[in-house]
């Protein structure tokens, strides 16, 4: 893999370990080579550190797998998933999937990624649509999307809807942007 074609989420291997990609910017210097400032994250020790890396430079992929599971419930700070083929059940720790397990109901099927048979992500479908639980009343009920307010959805995330949504409504949001799409109901 070369630097450039970092994108969120992208797993590589860095000394000796696999590392996963939280956060990247490319930046134009004038006169100089382009940088890439990153933040990574250790996948097996949690270790985050930032590092700047010139557009070639190459790292070598990590070997990552996927499968397909069902969320069953949480207990404190431990998930639980059930492999619905071999019926399988794994727990993992919340640091591991804390930037998406919010957009996720209980008994819905999500992807989880693997490093070494450890779980490094959680990948929900790219729409959910979930009840808003916790907002200010709606100022009216047109459609007019240019004032957001804050919302408390049933999975306790928090997400910006507009004006218009009420508690019990039920949003369509983007899991990739975290940012509201429409109200279904």
């Amino acid at each position: 893999m070369v630097a450039k074609d970092f994108k969120n989420g992208s797993t590589f291997e860095m000394d000796g370990a696999v590392w996963k990609v939280i956060w990247f910017q490319h930046v134009a210097r004038p006169r100089l080579a382009p940088l890439i400032n990153t933040s990574l994250k250790n996948v097996e020790t949690g270790q985050m550190i930032e590092k700047k890396f010139n557009p070639g430079d190459v790292v070598k992929d990590a070997s990552v797998t996927k499968r397909e599971m069902q969320y069953l419930y949480h207990d404190d700070n431990l998930y639980y998933f059930m492999d619905n083929e071999t019926y399988d059940q794994l727990c993992v720790n919340y640091d591991n999937i804390k930037e998406t397990v919010g957009y996720v109901k209980e008994n819905e099927m999500v992807v989880l990624q693997f490093v070494k048979e450890k779980v490094i992500a959680l990948i929900p479908p790219t729409f959910v649509e979930l009840a808003i639980t916790d907002t200010l009343p709606g100022v009216n009920d047109s459609s007019d999307r240019t004032n957001y307010k804050d919302a408390t959805v049933e999975t306790g995330i928090k997400v910006k809807v507009p004006e218009f949504c009420n508690n019990g409504d039920i949003v369509k949001i983007d899991t990739r942007t975290g940012e509201y799409v429409s109200r279904v109901k």
